[in-house]
């Protein structure tokens, strides 16, 4: 006998009732210190509104990190948010690296040392700009793999990981209930709009992540960002320029933004972007008014993707218009209107946490939005959301002038203590000012590799460049020989070569010599080269030269995604038609004979012979260079101006700053920005027609007083003399 809808719709009550006493008894016995409600986090029983920072620890070096920290603090943050890398952590399956830059406990525990909280975002899928969605690249090649999706061998490597930090966290104290500064932890990264695509897999790996998170016992709330669906008892989150309108998917979950986008990141090929502070500021405090309660600025401190860590076609600045910016010093007039902003929110935090705010309209474009507890204080913030008019607004017992597109804030209900487009913090703009002397260079000539060669491993047709290099090195040789019989050519025209690559740079060498070179952007990776070749009778050497500008890091499946000579490669205009080149026999060289031989360090280095003076190589394509330079006095930042260089790498006494790339010149449209009106990535750019990136960071702490070793790898063809170093202050 089938059940009644009543005993239906009583049965679904009762397990309704149950899974709500499950989820209240989850936040009362998780931990007496971190607890939440519909109106904020409480830590040790008291509510707050928190003021968080992005300072990605490897994205800087340990020497810097006190000084961020401190910078943190005193602009007016509470927490400091990190992700957690795990292809830095392990690179290889079960092998684990925590120092250096990655030493994340350490890091963990500076910020504690300068009494701020931690909210650790362990993804472990992080996206960031960073290479591979900080994915080890091992993990492609996992049997019956696939990434983020109800997947089993997926989801063991993603525990096992997670399970890693959170024992090592564990271990060291590092969560509030045990005396440790991380209030929050993060599962998963920006999810629903996979999920969306995916559907059910998705539907069902989204609540395996959550269990699985919760499970760990960390003792502190879990986060899901960009997840409407997040499960109980994780809490959902916001990330984007604008977050007022977000409500979060449960009465009972305080409204949090885990990423304000306080500007966006440079691709090499792309202009420089900027948010202005008076745009963030109003953002930031239109959340607050709304009932926000937890604002994470990303980044705080962007800093810089040193070695091959940026994601695909990611620059080697991470500046991000950060408050801090990308060498350490901070950014006016944009931290300090901000940490005004800080102060102003602070004063109004217990009425924030404690009160419905009462709307009420003061104008056609302008409202006031009251907070008024039962203790009888009394904050208001008054908004004028009109770009283009400043209004002057009555309320209470006086009047008040509101720039267009801004927001007052009025601690006592009478007194404007902060408006978000009232700048009163000091501007300036940065200067990077050459060092005295000059760099005296010697130069190297790295071989053309060619087909067939001891080194080489030949078979037939196209394979796809990661699989075979498994992210070692950016660079693949792809060669093959080309026998020429009299009577092929025709003559008056040479034959037409093209050759399709899946990505990301392509140089292409007929007998050693530069037939030309082909490269893609961020929108599209994908090349091709196409040109007219002169070939002589008899055998000719074809090399193609790869070279991945970092691993895709976001995308549906992006695992799937492929780099490489994957063909078709076709040579026209030879008597007997066209011949198709791509089930031919091809041989493949992992790297080049300078990371063989690890040019980049003084051993290595002094392997080889380099020449110098009037025989140094210049303008010409895969060259390296080497030079030696005393620290210069000063605590100022350092930085390479690479101007007149095409594109390579760079590596400080054997420590890789990162890819360098100045020869890209920045498309896009420049204008002059109005902060006032919606903000999107694409409004406010500079730098339109020059490189996208010429100064590139040397961190202090990689220098020694005398004799430091700098060696660069030119893939382009550059002039080196023109090389300074540069102090930014």
């Amino acid at each position: 006998m089938a059940p009644s809808k009543a005993q239906l719709w009583k049965s679904k009550m009762l397990m309704t009732t149950a899974g709500l006493l499950l989820f209240l008894g989850w936040v009362a016995s998780v931990s007496c210190s971190v607890t939440y409600d519909g109106k904020a986090l409480s830590v040790d029983g008291k509510r707050r509104i928190l003021i968080s920072g992005s300072i990605h620890y490897p994205r800087s070096t340990p020497e810097m990190w006190p000084d961020l920290i401190e910078k943190a603090r005193n602009g007016g943050l509470d927490v400091i948010e990190t992700y957690v890398f795990w292809n830095g952590h392990e690179p290889s399956p079960g092998k684990y690296y925590f120092e250096g830059r990655y030493d994340l406990v350490r890091f963990i525990k500076l910020v504690q040392q300068a009494g701020l909280y931690v909210h650790l975002r362990i993804g472990p899928y992080v996206c960031a700009e960073w290479n591979f969605g900080g994915f080890p690249v091992w993990l492609k090649y996992v049997p019956g793999i696939e990434f983020r999706t109800d997947n089993k061998p997926f989801e063991d490597a993603m525990q096992s990981f997670t399970s890693k930090i959170v024992s090592m966290m564990k271990a060291e104290n590092l969560f509030e209930p045990q005396g440790g500064p991380i209030i929050l932890s993060q599962i998963e990264n920006e999810y629903g709009p996979v999920e969306w695509n995916l559907g059910a897999p998705g539907k069902a790996y989204t609540k395996w992540a959550a269990s699985m998170a919760v499970g760990l016992d960390t003792g502190v709330p879990w986060v899901m960002c960009k997840q409407d669906d997040a499960p109980d008892p994780v809490i959902n989150a916001c990330n984007g320029f604008y977050c007022e309108n977000f409500k979060p998917n449960a009465d009972y979950k305080p409204k949090m933004w885990t990423e304000a986008w306080t500007g966006w990141y440079t691709d090499f090929g792309g202009s420089i972007p900027s948010r202005p502070v008076e745009d963030l500021a109003y953002s930031i405090v239109r959340f607050i008014q709304n009932g926000g309660s937890f604002v994470n600025y990303y980044m705080y401190h962007g800093g810089t993707n040193f070695g091959t860590t940026g994601g695909l076609f990611i620059a080697t600045s991470y500046d991000y218009d950060a408050p801090i910016d990308e060498y350490g010093l901070v950014r006016e007039p944009k931290w300090g209107h901000l940490r005004n902003m800080h102060k102003a929110i602070k004063q109004c935090e217990w009425a924030l946490v404690s009160a419905d705010p009462k709307v009420t309209s003061l104008g056609s474009n302008q409202e006031a939005h009251v907070f008024q507890p039962k203790s009888g204080s009394c904050v208001a913030f008054l908004a004028n959301y009109d770009p283009t008019y400043s209004v002057k607004v009555n309320f209470g017992n006086g009047q008040y002038d509101l720039p267009r597109w801004s927001v007052s804030i009025l601690p006592d209900c009478k007194t404007e203590v902060f408006n978000t487009a009232k700048v009163n913090a000091p501007s300036y703009r940065p200067r990077m000012i050459a060092v005295d002397g000059s760099f005296s260079w010697q130069s190297y000539l790295e071989e053309t590799a060619s087909a067939f060669a001891d080194d080489t491993t030949t078979m037939v047709g196209l394979y796809e460049q990661s699989n075979i290099t498994r992210d070692s090195t950016d660079y693949l040789w792809y060669m093959t020989d080309i026998t020429i019989k009299p009577g092929d050519l025709t003559s008056g025209q040479d034959p037409f070569l093209s050759v399709a690559s899946a990505g990301h740079v392509l140089h292409v060498f007929i007998n050693g010599q530069l037939a030309g070179t082909s490269y893609g952007h961020l929108n599209m990776p994908k090349v091709t080269f196409t040109s007219n070749v002169k070939l002589r009778v008899g055998i000719n050497k074809l090399s193609l030269l790869s070279v991945t500008v970092g691993l895709p890091n976001v995308g549906l499946h992006f695992e799937t995604w492929n780099t490489g000579v994957l063909g078709p490669i076709t040579l026209k205009g030879l008597s007997s038609g066209t011949w198709d080149l791509s089930n031919w026999k091809w041989s493949y060289k992992v790297g080049l004979k300078g990371e063989a031989l690890d040019l980049h360090t003084v051993s290595g280095s002094s392997s080889v012979e380099w020449v110098k003076g009037s025989l140094l190589a210049q303008k010409q394509p895969l060259t390296w260079y080497k030079t030696t330079f005393n620290a210069p006095a000063g605590n100022s930042p350092l930085a390479l101006d690479m101007w007149s260089m095409g594109k390579g790498q760079v590596w400080i006494n054997g420590q890789s700053i990162g890819r360098h790339w100045p020869a890209y010149n920045a498309h896009g449209t420049c204008r002059p920005c109005d902060y006032a009106g919606i903000f999107s990535e694409k409004k406010c750019r500079s730098n339109c027609g020059q490189p996208t990136q010429k100064w590139y960071h040397v961190p202090k702490s990689w220098l020694n007083p005398i004799g430091n070793l700098l060696v660069i790898f030119e893939e382009w063809g550059g002039d080196p003399t023109k090389i300074s170093l540069v102090q930014r202050q």
